[in-house]
């Protein structure tokens, strides 16, 4: 698209803003500090890199065999520099811990140290990238139904160190870039079937979770993530909702929102408000639950708006950590990363663009015909025009011309992989 069709675009979308009190000028600004946590498992289908790796468990798999997936690290980070350099903006990357630089050797999960990253860390200021962090619980021989929950002593501390020593890498991560790094906290652990111990194994996983975080970190934020369900594990998940949001409001965590781990009905949105009057600080994974959590590319759909409205209105655009979390490999996987961020970023903007004082004015003095009516006029407002700008002004592409870059990147690098 030509700057100048761009340009003239956006100067008639901030007159028209202005009309409604919105200082385009300022929301861009606001954008561009909007940071992204791109999810390192979409380039390879949630493999890693551990030399003893098996299938992928634990209650969750990636769907399809589109070609040209990453196989190594060095192929990973190209991916995702390729998928960073078509999205507008400065972003952060979040690893899970089978991605360390583990160089050949068998390294089991209770034995990961900051070292097993440092390459990461170096890796992330050369480019610019800051780093957050996840333990990992599922594909290991140890995983089976239960990890923090299991009331094996054995297996139990095993994971209980696992979970201690991301805890200390996440803590060398922040302290290495000179921001948090934000550490989730996700275990699959459930039943398939109906259980009589509900109580056992919840009260096993609140004292590994007590166990793991009794040691203090200022260069990490610590994020609690729960579940309805895995696959194969459909009628029980010990770390649900309610038990998350116990602990969370009780001890000061931070909780993780996914939006694909609730029912497809359920308005992830109306829980930013609640939770944010109880816990310090939330963190969102972003993806979308055609059916549950079914991982699909995040897009500009209503549930995704209504999420990015909701913290918006709730004046927290400083207390939410945005990540994504999707994993489609059966699409180009880098179209899946730049179609998924740059969705995540219209919802943010079309958010930040909203008439909200007059609304609030509206609603204030009883004129629900006026509230109702100036949001559906604002959905037609001209947006896209100032994030068109904002591609512009971050010399990444404007409109769908990303695709073609795309494209040329699966010809001349992925398509060759084998």
């Amino acid at each position: 698209m030509k700057e100048e069709l761009i340009l003239k675009a956006y100067e008639i979308a901030k007159e028209r803003y202005a009309a409604m009190g919105i200082d385009t000028e300022q929301v861009l600004n606001q954008l561009q500090n909007f940071h992204l946590s791109l999810h390192c498992w979409q380039a390879d289908d949630v493999s890693g890199f551990e030399v003893q790796a098996g299938e992928l468990s634990g209650g969750i798999q990636a769907t399809g065999n589109y070609p040209g997936k990453a196989r190594n690290i060095d192929e990973l980070r190209a991916d995702i520099l390729k998928a960073a350099s078509l999205i507008p903006g400065r972003h952060r990357l979040n690893l899970h811990e089978i991605y360390g630089d583990f160089r050949g050797k068998v390294v089991d999960r209770d034995q990961v140290e900051p070292e097993h990253f440092r390459s990461w860390m170096e890796w992330g200021k050369e480019y610019g990238m800051k780093l957050d962090f996840n333990s990992t619980s599922f594909s290991h021989p140890k995983s089976g139904d239960l990890s923090l929950a299991n009331p094996d002593p054995g297996i139990r501390s095993f994971w209980i160190e696992h979970t201690r020593r991301c805890r200390a890498v996440a803590n060398a991560m922040g302290e290495a870039q000179g921001d948090p790094c934000i550490m989730n906290l996700w275990v699959h652990d459930g039943s398939k079937d109906i259980t009589v111990n509900r109580m056992k194994y919840r009260e096993l996983l609140k004292d590994s979770l007590d166990q793991i975080f009794a040691t203090e970190y200022k260069g990490m934020k610590d994020c609690i993530e729960s579940k309805v369900f895995g696959i194969g594990l459909e009628s029980y998940t010990v770390g649900s909702n309610d038990f998350y949001i116990g602990y969370a409001a009780q001890r000061g965590k931070m909780v993780t929102l996914d939006t694909g781990h609730f029912h497809p009905t359920e308005s992830v949105a109306d829980k930013v408000s609640s939770l944010l009057l109880f816990v310090p600080e939330l963190m969102l994974h972003v993806s979308r639950p055609v059916r549950w959590d079914s991982d699909h590319v995040t897009i500009m759909d209503d549930p995704t708006l209504d999420l990015f409205s909701e913290i918006v209105r709730c004046g927290a655009t400083d207390r939410v950590h945005y990540g994504l979390d999707y994993f489609d490999a059966s699409i180009n996987r880098i179209g899946a990363y730049v179609v998924g961020s740059r969705a995540a970023q219209k919802c943010m903007l079309r958010a930040l663009l909203e008439p909200l004082a007059l609304l609030r004015h509206y609603e204030e003095t009883g004129k629900g015909f006026e509230r109702l009516a100036l949001l559906e006029e604002a959905k037609a407002m001209p947006w896209q025009a100032v994030y068109d700008l904002f591609c512009l002004q971050n010399d990444v592409p404007v409109g769908d011309t990303f695709i073609s870059e795309v494209e040329k990147y699966e010809q001349e690098v992925t398509s060759k992989r084998g």
